[in-house]
């Protein structure tokens, strides 16, 4: 953002003011697209990539987003959706299972909820990776690992999630702009992550330690 030029003399809205109205359209063009449900991880995936290029001078806008989008729709998009739209079915009959009283309700549920959040943290990090263009399953497996290293990055997305669902639930018109501002966390800690905001071991003093050992 240091990079970003300043508003000059007599403009009315800042270069900031132009990027949050760039990530509301895109919100809305993304809302419109998880509509069909087994599009969710493409849409959000083509958002973070179209929120990318904000730093790479590229246009942030709908039709942008939408040209992106039909481009890369395969089947590989849609087996991702389906993984997706299981897994959260299969979570909401074990939160239901719980609550009907079985035996261990509270543990089962607290063990479900645990693993529920672990799997929506890697799924929307590798939404926010660069692979989900065009290899889901790279994009999965960096971000697991990003899930283990970057415990940070991983309690941002939580966040994230946590207040999107939050403004959903106090005003529902905000459910269709929420995927905008979720696909820019998103990108932020990927690029975060990308930046060196992680510290990485470095293999020569792990390699002499080994050695010392």
């Amino acid at each position: 953002m240091s990079g970003m030029p300043t508003r000059e003399a007599g403009e009315v809205f800042g270069p900031r003011m132009t990027l949050f109205a760039d990530v509301l359209s895109v919100g809305l063009a993304t809302a419109a697209a998880c509509l069909p449900l087994l599009t969710v991880p493409a849409a959000l995936s083509t958002a973070c990539a179209v929120l990318r290029g904000a730093g790479q001078g590229r246009p942030v806008t709908a039709g942008r987003y939408f040209a992106l989008l039909r481009r890369r729709l395969r089947a590989g998009d849609l087996v991702a959706g389906s993984v997706a739209l299981a897994g959260l079915l299969l979570l909401a009959a074990d939160l239901a299972l719980a609550g009907a009283g079985l035996p261990g309700a509270p543990l089962f549920a607290a063990a479900a909820a645990a693993i529920g959040a672990c799997a929506a943290v890697i799924g929307l990090r590798a939404c926010g990776r660069p692979e989900s263009l065009t290899d889901w399953r790279a994009a999965v497996r960096g971000a697991g690992r990003d899930a283990v290293t970057d415990v940070g990055g991983s309690g941002l997305v939580l966040l994230a999630v946590a207040t999107a669902a939050l403004c959903a639930w106090m005003l529902l018109p905000l459910a269709f702009l929420a995927p905008g501002p979720l696909a820019l966390a998103l990108t932020a800690v990927d690029v975060r992550r990308s930046a060196g905001g992680v510290p990485v071991p470095d293999q020569r003093l792990t390699g002499a330690g080994r050695r010392r050992c």
